[in-house]
């Protein structure tokens, strides 16, 4: 199993630094998974009370990224890593980027569950929001389990989740446009789980992102464009 250790460094403050990022990083990481369940289930479970928390717990997010670049600079202007520890840097300020845009994602599927909250009708695709929020929920913690063990093996196994994500999200869209065509009053309230099931696939791309960094910090390998 390939995996990443580092060794210690003479000045004692560095490593102390480096291991601060990681772990700032990973609670964030775990912040956006709670966010990500918490508006699945917002939608699920037409419970608008939820959804405001999760509107109103984005800023949290936010201030996490800003604050994890600042202290990632910091560590590059005063210690001026190299080779591995720059990688581990550079690492940490592109998956807090996208740790934030799942947050943004998740904000988003909790506004599309206030509107959903407020619309009467059939929960016609709530069964394809449940399914693929449950499989996205389950690579964005396989991701990060990769990144806290730096554990390369995880991470290729977990960018494989996001291809069955992809598939599902297509046969969602079909079988909701399909839907959509056969009852078109219920347009309005389809049109808003389209949306959120979006997010869903969106988020799966930017949980691929997290575990082809980590990649990238171990072996000092490019794999995106593989």
């Amino acid at each position: 199993m390939a995996k990443m250790s580092f060794e210690n460094h003479i000045m004692k403050q560095f490593d102390e630094e480096l291991e601060e990022i990681r772990t700032r990083l990973m609670e964030m990481g775990g912040k956006v998974e709670q966010q990500l369940q918490n508006a699945v289930k917002a939608v699920t479970d037409a419970d608008s009370k939820l959804a405001e928390e999760v509107i109103s717990g984005d800023q949290s997010i936010d201030s996490m990224e800003v604050d994890i670049d600042e202290a990632c600079i910091l560590i590059i202007a005063r210690r001026q890593p190299a080779a591995s520890d720059l990688r581990l840097v550079m690492m940490v300020t592109k998956a807090v980027n996208d740790l934030e845009r799942i947050g943004d994602e998740a904000k988003k599927i909790a506004n599309h569950a206030v509107i959903l909250a407020e619309q009467s009708g059939s929960a016609e695709g709530y069964t394809e929001v449940r399914h693929m929020g449950a499989s996205v929920t389950r690579m964005l913690a396989n991701a990060l389990d990769a990144f806290a063990r730096f554990d390369v093996d995880a991470a290729m196994r977990t960018l494989e989740e996001d291809k069955q994500i992809d598939l599902e999200y297509k046969t969602a869209l079909r079988e909701l446009v399909t839907y959509m065509m056969e009852d078109p009053r219920s347009i309005s309230r389809v049109i808003n789980v389209l949306w959120v099931i979006r997010s869903l696939e969106r988020i799966g791309d930017h949980a691929k992102n997290l575990c082809e960094q980590i990649v990238f910090v171990v072996k000092g390998k490019d794999i995106r464009h593989q």
